[in-house]
């Protein structure tokens, strides 16, 4: 078979950098389509028949369903090998689906690491210092006591961190450092001296509850942490903790978590993901005092932004040249995948081991 000339990757809308593209385009065997949402259906159809890899954009309510990576637009992609989200999260992706089709499924973890930890640590100083319900109580009414914002200082105090990933480890490595914590880590995929070495303790989910001062939720959305944090789990909780997730909607129940800030049994809670996207002014957990609420712009910055372009057209490049991505989703497609790649490419893929780019900490 003659080996394919032309490789074709193609997106939706809007590139995170021009970094991306220009990665791209400066190897002449690379041709890069854009679609719009509203792009007309032939188009739509013949760019998806045609291509080689879909960089997808990874939050949900900015790409209709139909262009998400279902079965449905993998079966109308017969050489489609690789599907890569524009983000470290990949709720627009069906990765069962994918590793059915014998299609790579990649992310591109750690690319926002550094905004999202940032962010985290300004929602806990923010809260425990009541800067937010003192710049409300200004902005509304003349005259201020002092003492009717007293708040608390997070140097030692215990952190829980659900999730140590590159997101939750840099969470980690601030608060320890930075703030003398002490640091709770909840993740089972890791093993006890791999968290130990990242200067946290592993626990289980309910020892990690009652004992920590601030929970941070830093895992993905998945079948296994869909609705993990409920009523029972807020329940578990220190009075007066704080919660934190910017991780995905959908992980916590957030009625359970209006109930818990209404009772009083919270002292706050910093939201920067939502089980519908934005939420909606009215949402209960928006009348709260001690909730601060962003629209899920914990990892845009202009520099992750740029990062995660980079990262994603470098492993995009890695794969489309045969090489095993670091940061695969689904690594049991890789045999089928490798025999659709000798067959679509002319050739099988050169290594089986993961060409490696950047600061990949996590396992």
């Amino acid at each position: 078979m003659a080996t394919v000339e032309t490789k074709r990757v193609f997106y939706f809308n809007r590139l995170s950098h021009q970094v991306f593209a220009d990665l791209l385009l400066a190897r002449p065997d690379i041709r890069l389509d854009r679609l719009d949402n509203d792009s007309p259906d032939s188009e739509v159809e013949a760019v998806i028949g045609a291509a080689h890899a879909y960089q997808i954009g990874a939050t949900r309510s900015e790409l209709p369903l139909r262009f998400h990576a279902t079965a449905g637009l993998l079966a109308r992609a017969p050489n489609l090998l690789v599907v890569s989200s524009s983000g470290a999260g990949y709720d627009t992706i069906d990765v069962t689906a994918c590793t059915e089709a014998g299609v790579l499924a990649v992310h591109q973890a750690g690319g926002n690491r550094e905004a999202v930890a940032e962010h985290v640590l300004g929602m806990m100083l923010v809260l425990s210092k009541r800067i937010i319900q003192a710049d409300r109580h200004m902005r509304r009414e003349p005259g201020i006591r002092r003492k009717d914002y007293i708040g608390h200082n997070i140097f030692g105090k215990t952190i829980g961190i659900i999730g140590l990933g590159n997101t939750g480890a840099r969470v980690a490595e601030i608060c320890r450092g930075a703030f003398g914590m002490r640091v709770l880590a909840c993740d089972p995929y890791l093993t006890a001296e791999w968290i130990a070495a990242r200067g946290a303790a592993k626990v289980g989910l309910e020892d990690l509850l009652r004992q920590a001062d601030f929970v941070s939720v830093n895992c993905p959305r998945t079948a296994e942490t869909l609705n993990m944090i409920g009523a029972r789990e807020f329940a578990l909780m220190r009075p007066g903790a704080i919660f934190i997730t910017s991780a995905r909607g959908g992980i916590h129940d957030e009625g359970a978590l209006a109930a818990a800030l209404a009772s009083g049994a919270l002292g706050g809670a910093g939201l920067d993901v939502w089980a519908h996207e934005p939420p909606s002014p009215d949402h209960p957990l928006l009348r709260f005092e001690n909730v601060i609420a962003s629209p899920h712009i914990a990892g845009v910055t202009r520099e992750s932004y740029e990062h995660i372009a980079r990262i994603a057209a470098e492993q995009l490049l890695d794969i489309l040249d045969g090489s095993r991505p670091p940061r695969l989703l689904n690594p049991e497609a890789w045999p089928r995948y490798a025999a659709r790649h000798a067959r679509i490419f002319g050739a099988p893929p050169v290594a089986d081991e993961p060409a490696r780019h950047l600061d990949m900490i996590a396992p």
